[in-house]
């Protein structure tokens, strides 16, 4: 159907119809106006649904001409969005609506409008201007900060003995024998220091600097013994004397080493700032002190040995000999003797009327899974008693006892006291600065309390820390318990805390 004196025009993107009365032309709707402006080339454009139902009114009521605006051609639009940590930037480009599409300037435009100056990808911008569909997408990405490493200190030498005892989760530590003494020679590296790096800095995309965390530099240690910095080069270490290398925080020390073919009277007794190492055998009333190692290749014959380190018999500890040790103290078998270890006791074969205590784990038998026994005297651990066979139908009572760590108990007692004063002179702190706060403060003295009660509450607060850690390995006592391939055999008292089990016969696994 015509529709005489309608029609429709466009200006600078705006599309407007005309209308001229005309006798006898039949009615319009909004319905029959939008088909005429399809027809018209304009179906593309933006419609103004309200402009062409009330122009479809007038159409029909007014006699005298008149123009009014029906729709538009609108280009692509451009939107940007940035994350809020400003590591991303979004650009969704709108479907035109009959007129230009987006282009790569007008992304680039409008990305500089929103303060994105950092990280644009050529490629994504091409590709956001053909999407159709308006979704958004990434266009440009900030550079996170990439920070710095720790000082790292790589040692030369794998056969360094390292004496800080290693916790598993349990609470075990985890032992493991170590062979013949490892000797290093005057001149020979032991250790390269690797400084701490400052890191990278990052960027967002509006071009805010992201600095990176430093890494902690540590430098070594002061006081090495046997050690000395490598001419020309001040991050390598090196040793300065034949010894035995081990390791420590931030660094390797070297211990001299006495080495000797036997400790006997003819040798005399041995007290030596180092690591001492016995060929043959130590004999009756003979004594080795030894802030180091003492490894003994013969026979403890009820000799006595003290060392700050670990103690190593190649063959039996006998006859009531004594041994203590900061670390470890390991033998092929042990008869009648006293043995403390800071760490761990390891006897290969057996441990027969021995006083047997260690601050973490005694394992007995490891070589001898079939005939390995703890018989007889006293085994007391903090954490693990492992043995194939508990116990002997011939010999004595053998008592065992759990969860116990004395050097560790004394501790806790030592810092309870010294929390219960710490926290009396805060108290006695506090109390006097309210007294100056409330009376006055003639002398000046309030902000020298408020500074000591401040300087003591930190000291409480470390003293407390303190507490929890011991807490903490308290609580691991707990898992304590006695591991036996074989089973138990003749008299057993054994104790975990204060229960005791009196076991008077054969259990067997």
């Amino acid at each position: 159907m015509e529709y005489p004196g309608i029609s429709f025009s466009e200006s600078d993107g705006f599309v407007f119809l005309r209308s001229e009365p005309v006798a006898a032309r039949a009615s319009l709707d909004a319905t029959v106006l939008n088909e005429l402006l399809v027809q018209a080339g304009f179906g593309d454009c933006q419609i103004d649904d309200a402009a062409i139902a009330s122009a479809a009114i007038s159409c029909n009521e007014q006699r005298v001409p008149f123009v009014v605006q029906v729709a538009q051609r609108l280009g692509a639009e451009v939107q940007v969005e940035i994350a809020e940590d400003e590591m991303t930037a979004s650009v969704s480009c709108t479907p035109s609506r009959s007129g230009a599409p987006a282009t790569v300037d007008d992304v680039m435009q409008a990305l500089a409008e929103a303060g994105v100056v950092f990280g644009i990808d050529p490629a994504a911008v091409r590709q956001a201007c053909d999407q159709r569909s308006g979704e958004p997408t990434p266009v440009a990405q900030g550079v996170p900060p990439q920070d710095g490493t720790d000082t790292i200190f790589e040692e030369s030498n794998p056969q360094t003995v390292d004496r800080a005892p290693q916790l598993d989760e349990d609470g075990l530590i985890d032992y493991r024998e170590h062979g013949s003494i490892a000797v290093v020679h005057s001149g020979e590296l032991l250790m390269r220091r690797i400084p701490a790096s400052p890191g990278i800095q990052g960027q967002t995309v509006r071009g805010t600097i992201l600095p990176p965390r430093p890494g902690h530099d540590e430098p070594f240690a002061a006081q090495l013994q046997g050690t000395e910095l490598a001419k020309g080069d001040p991050n390598l270490l090196q040793a300065a004397i034949t010894g035995q290398p081990i390791r420590v925080h931030c660094g390797v020390m070297v211990e001299p080493v006495l080495r000797v073919p036997e400790v006997n009277m003819a040798s005399g007794n041995i007290h030596y700032d180092g690591t001492v190492q016995v060929d043959g055998d130590v004999t009756q009333g003979m004594k080795i002190q030894a802030s180091g190692d003492i490894v003994v290749n013969g026979t403890v014959d009820g000799g006595l040995l003290e060392a700050g380190g670990n103690i190593r018999v190649t063959a039996g500890i006998i006859a009531h000999a004594s041994l203590r040790a900061g670390g470890s103290v390991s033998a092929r078998f042990a008869e009648g003797a006293r043995i403390f270890a800071g760490t761990v006791i390891a006897l290969e074969d057996m441990a027969l009327e021995c006083e047997l205590q260690s601050l973490n784990q005694i394992i007995v038998g490891a070589s001898s899974p079939q005939r390995g026994r703890l018989t007889g005297g006293t085994a007391i651990a903090m954490m693990l008693i492992r043995t194939p066979i508990l116990g002997s139908e011939k010999g004595s009572v053998t008592k065992v006892v759990m969860g116990v760590n004395p050097e560790l108990e004394a501790k806790y007692q030592t810092l309870q006291l010294r929390i219960d004063k710490e926290k009396a002179a805060q108290e006695a702190l506090e109390k006097l600065a309210k007294q100056l706060s409330s009376t006055g403060d003639p002398k000046g003295m309030l902000e020298r309390v408020n500074a000591s009660l401040k300087h003591a509450i930190q000291v409480w607060g470390r003293s407390l820390a303190e507490r929890n850690e011991l807490d903490q390995q308290f609580a691991q006592a707990r898992k304590a318990r006695v591991e036996l391939s074989i089973g138990v055999q003749g008299a057993v008292d054994l104790s975990f805390g204060k229960l005791t089990a009196r076991l008077r016969k054969e259990f067997g696994l």
